[in-house]
């Protein structure tokens, strides 16, 4: 079983050969810092696999197999924010453990993982403990040497740790202590990167040809792009349970489909259109967790605002082997997409339209001719639908127009965040108008789920011998709040419909 522990930690390296032999200063007195206890130490003999043309290194991720120290074994670390990882541990084995495997396989993919580098420590560790002597953070001091085949480098590295739930301040603290004694912040963000610089091994600049800077071609593929890395980089989160990783996952795979359609003028969809229906399958097997996940949440909170005197029945405990049940399914689903050869012929095609895309006449054009004109035609496109919808008599017909409106704002949102970068502020508004709009046909979309679930559920109560009655009454309440955004819809899309916000993209 991998353990995952938050790495927060700052490095350091000796700005001057001087400063270099006074060595480390004495933190004692440094912020929180009461005592400096020396540990000793330690050799440490570390193997770091990735990809032939480095994938991983290419993305801020390290993989390694590593002796001697207490944490030796399998390691890899993930990128969270500057100075902040996640890293990943595995029981020590001759060959990549399956659980980190799978951790990188939305990148590494068909590729197969190599030794790329061995790295020779002799690591001198220091604990840095406050005036009851809990720890605060390792000081590490490490004597390097990098091997990559017949290519070597030593350096003297500096690293302080931060123990759990220590105030980050403390780095920029020793920082300033560090910094008067000659040392200053590494460039390099890691080991292995510094490694693969100094021994001529740097990862490989992707390809992005998309036209010259500042064309409309140019500025589409850097969005599809960002799309793109994004729903690579939340392959990991999605497999590790992450908070929020299945629907930010979901949301990049619709963000390119939805950009295929907006610029088909900029970029053939012959090529695209196969790709696009792809990420439609993935999006729906992403779709069954989050959706659940949603579900859940909305009819947790509506149960949590009732009063106790409308609570009849085991109401939570039915609640909770309801989700247990449909949830233990869709994250199977869910892995089971993620692991199957039809998720990899999706990256690798996705990843070669990218990279030699089938542009249009359009896409030589400046974004300020181009992109108006495809964000307006999906604003068109949603206001057909909201029109449409409108004219319904509520119902089953009206909740079905009323979703397809909800799938165009969303679009037509993309559409203008995706130009905000190149036109401005008249995106942006236009965006943010259209946003209110899709999250009142979101919530009103939510409900017609929500009651369909609460109808089971009362199905499920009575047949058990429980009381239906709290499920009824929060059926009744979706219902009402179904009717109030039905009734709010005309005003929202009176502001969003204003032609003045349409004017300085005409």
């Amino acid at each position: 079983m991998a353990d995952t522990k938050r790495e927060i930690e700052r490095k350091f390296e000796f700005s001057k050969a001087k400063s270099a032999r006074r060595g480390v200063p004495d933190l004692t007195g440094t912020a929180a810092i009461a005592a400096v206890s020396d540990q000793g130490t330690v050799d440490l003999d570390a193997v770091y696999y990735d990809t032939p043309d480095q994938r991983l290194a290419a993305d801020g991720l390290t993989l390694r197999r590593r002796t001697g120290g207490a944490d030796e074994g399998w390691h890899l670390k993930l990128p969270v924010s500057p100075g902040v990882r996640d890293e990943i541990g595995a029981a020590l084995s001759d060959t990549v453990p399956p659980s980190l495997a799978a951790l990188v396989r939305s990148r590494v993919r068909g590729a197969g993982l190599q030794p790329q580098v061995r790295l020779l420590s002799s690591r001198r560790v220091s604990h840095l403990l406050d005036a009851d002597g809990a720890l605060l953070a390792e000081l590490s001091t490490d004597a390097v040497l990098a091997e990559r085949g017949e290519a070597t480098a030593a350096w003297t590295e500096v690293e302080v740790e931060l123990a759990d739930g220590v105030d980050p301040e403390l780095l920029d603290a020793v920082e300033k202590t560090f910094r008067k004694a000659g040392l200053r912040v590494s460039d390099a963000p890691s080991k292995l990167a510094r490694a693969l610089a100094e021994t001529a091994a740097e990862p490989p600049a992707r390809p992005e040809s998309g036209g010259p800077e500042g064309t409309t071609g140019a500025h589409v593929l850097a969005y599809l792009r960002e799309q793109r890395d994004a729903l690579v980089a939340q392959d990991p989160a999605v497999r590790r349970g992450l908070p929020d990783s299945v629907h930010q996952m979901r949301v990049a795979s619709r963000r390119i489909r939805s950009a295929f359609k907006t610029y088909r003028k900029v970029i053939d969809r012959a090529a695209t259109d196969p790709i696009g229906e792809e990420l439609r399958w993935l999006a729906a097997e992403l779709g069954v967790d989050r959706d659940q996940e949603v579900l859940l949440e909305r009819i947790q909170n509506h149960l949590g605002e009732l009063p106790r005197t409308l609570m009849t029945g085991p109401v939570r405990s039915r609640l909770r082997t309801w989700n247990t049940a449909r949830r233990t399914g869709s994250r199977r689903r869910v892995l089971a997409a993620l692991d199957g050869k039809r998720y990899l012929v999706l990256l690798d095609a996705l990843d070669a339209v990218l990279e030699t895309p089938p542009l249009k006449k359009a896409a030589a054009r400046s974004p300020e001719a181009v992109l108006p004109k495809a964000v307006l035609r999906d604003y068109e496109r949603l206001a057909a639908r909201v029109g449409t919808a409108l004219t319904q008599e509520p119902g089953h017909e009206r909740d079905l127009a009323l979703h397809e409106a909800r799938k165009a704002a969303k679009r037509a949102r993309y559409a203008a965040e995706a130009a905000a970068p190149a036109l401005g502020k008249p995106a942006e508004h236009l965006a943010k108008s259209v946003k209110k709009v899709q999250s009142l046909l979101g919530d009103h979309q939510d409900s017609v789920v929500a009651r369909e679930a609460l109808r089971g559920l009362a199905v499920q109560a009575t047949g058990a011998g429980e009381s239906a009655f709290t499920w009824g009454v929060l059926y009744a309440r979706e219902e009402a709040l179904a009717e109030r955004s039905e009734r709010e819809l005309p005003d929202i899309w009176a502001e969003a419909s204003d032609p003045a916000l349409r004017a300085p993209l005409e």
